[in-house]
């Protein structure tokens, strides 16, 4: 595969949503341990989340002053910051719209820090693109999610990637038909939010684990029939 092998890994409620109150109750926060334990014991090249779960769980809502940065020019060229980085935060930025304010992410869970931060792009100015060499953030320009995925591993060589984004993205991805498997921690609670692939299609996965925790929660993981792995 000229691509990440990718992970779609997910706290879900019993009724499949991935967004809501559910995650604040007690049954969505201890699901959500679980999840955390399992993005660390992966050991994947990184995680890649779209434009809203980062600027929910890192961003902030910060959004940098670019008039420094008038007057720019820059190409619509790949850049690559940081050649000796070997885990990733790779982000679906379409519009280049998140402020980061260093190139790392700076997070008190292990697997998450220290992630290099790529930003995946279709159009940016150059006042932004700017701002990204400025603090070395990586970026990329890609119209598609595969020739996304084919960059990563190419220009950074990411082999195994987390998709741990919402509704949306996970649904773009799985419209693509790319998501090789499905790692879902589920909370023994009903949600009201956004469901898992959005309205997107899903290829045909074979149930490969089942694992029981404490307080009712179970660890289910799907792989897509290997004869359907692109």
């Amino acid at each position: 595969m000229n691509r990440p092998y990718v992970i779609c890994h997910m706290v879900v409620s019993l009724d499949g949503k991935v967004t809501g109150d559910f995650l604040y109750t007690p049954e969505g926060t201890a699901a959500a341990e679980v999840y955390y334990q399992l993005n660390r014991d992966y050991g994947a090249d990184g995680f890649a989340c779209g434009r809203i779960t980062m600027e929910g769980s890192f961003t902030g809502g910060y959004y940098p002053e670019l008039e420094k940065y008038s007057g720019a020019s820059i190409p619509r060229t790949d850049h690559v910051a940081d050649e000796t980085a070997r885990y990733f935060a790779v982000s679906f930025d379409r519009k280049g719209r998140l402020g980061w304010k260093e190139s790392r992410i700076r997070d008190e869970d292990p697997g998450y820090d220290n992630a290099h931060i790529i930003e995946v792009l279709e159009e940016a100015d150059d006042k932004y693109l700017a701002y990204l060499r400025d603090i070395g953030v990586s970026y990329i320009f890609a119209s598609d999610i595969k020739c996304a995925l084919e960059k990563l591993k190419n220009l950074f060589g990411i082999s195994t990637l987390l998709l741990e984004g919402g509704s949306i993205i996970n649904g773009a991805f799985a419209s693509e038909d790319v998501i090789d498997e499905l790692s879902l921690v589920v909370a023994p609670i009903s949600g009201d939010g956004k469901p898992l692939l959005g309205d997107s299609p899903i290829s045909q996965y074979a149930l490969k684990g089942v694992k029981q925790y404490g307080d009712g929660i179970l660890f289910l993981n799907y792989k897509r029939r290997s004869e359907e792995i692109k």
